[in-house]
């Protein structure tokens, strides 16, 4: 008689879903904000699952994590003040402080939960959470965005989907919220979806940065946990170009899967996608 396999399933949309064996569960409730889940999987290690939806995986999470925050701390010559809207798994914050120049990086997530355990499933994601470098507020990203003027240089707004609250972190009223809340040379980041299921969001995305930005940018990364494996990100800036970045400068950051050379490619959009975001 065979044992019993228990396997968890994302169904990414009405026709695709991943599936992943399931070793243990560690946590399984619903927080004020979410249904929140911590697993052991047997594919990618611990995973971090809210609503239903994989956020992030001790044997990808890298390249999310790197992708999100090299290519726009290496843009701006000088980030001394770094915000992330989400991303309470840390991540993005263990990638920021990397780099010598930022002074504070300030983390605003809305549900405490995510971070309660990340620093207790996901430690080597969350382990720079607790640096004297970062302030961790439990908080509405959205309203911080709007609550803040000219106070950051760099601002990574590592969202979930486009569902729920987090809708609102999609919008043309969050960017120009963004663009507010950076000094007179910042830029952002924003993960921004697939471009297999997701084209007319990420043209969206595109007219609503390009309404506030002058400068905008996108790029690409494969990560195998979120649909199609092909993620994209913006970069919306008021200034500094990451195509006229030096690559020959760039420093050694101690990553997995970012480069000076991946820094180059990454810009460089298979054509669906650029057709996708053409002015």
């Amino acid at each position: 008689m065979g044992i019993a396999e228990l396997w968890f399933t994302e169904k990414q949309t009405p026709d695709l879903a991943i599936s992943t064996k399931i070793k243990r569960i560690y946590v399984q409730e619903k927080t004020e904000i979410q249904e929140l889940a911590m697993v052991e999987t047997e594919a990618f290690g611990n995973m971090l699952i809210l609503d239903g939806i994989i956020m992030t995986t001790e044997r990808d999470e890298f390249v999310y994590h790197e992708m999100m925050a090299h290519p726009a701390l290496v843009t701006h010559p000088n980030p001394e003040q770094v915000l992330v809207v989400g991303g309470g798994d840390g991540g993005v914050i263990r990638e920021i402080l990397k780099h010598p120049k930022v002074k504070k990086a300030t983390l605003v997530d809305i549900d405490g939960k995510v971070i309660e355990y990340s620093k207790k499933y996901l430690p080597t994601i969350a382990c720079k959470l607790d640096d004297p470098r970062v302030e961790v507020l439990v908080k509405d990203g959205f309203l911080h965005i709007h609550e803040s003027k000219n106070l950051y240089d760099v601002i990574l707004a590592d969202t979930t989907d486009p569902i729920g609250q987090a809708a609102r972190l999609f919008t043309r009223g969050f960017y120009h919220g963004i663009y507010e809340a950076l000094r007179e040379d910042g830029l952002f980041v924003a993960q921004t979806e697939d471009p297999w299921f997701n084209a007319e969001l990420i043209a969206r995305i595109h007219r609503d940065v390009k309404d506030a930005f002058p400068i905008v940018r996108h790029f690409w990364a494969n990560v195998p946990t979120y649909p199609t494996g092909m993620w994209t990100f913006t970069m919306g800036s008021k200034k500094y170009d990451p195509l006229e970045v030096d690559i020959s400068k760039i420093p050694d950051l101690d990553t997995k899967y970012y480069t000076p050379q991946i820094h180059q490619a990454a810009f460089v959009l298979p054509k669906f996608v650029a057709d996708i975001v053409k002015d």
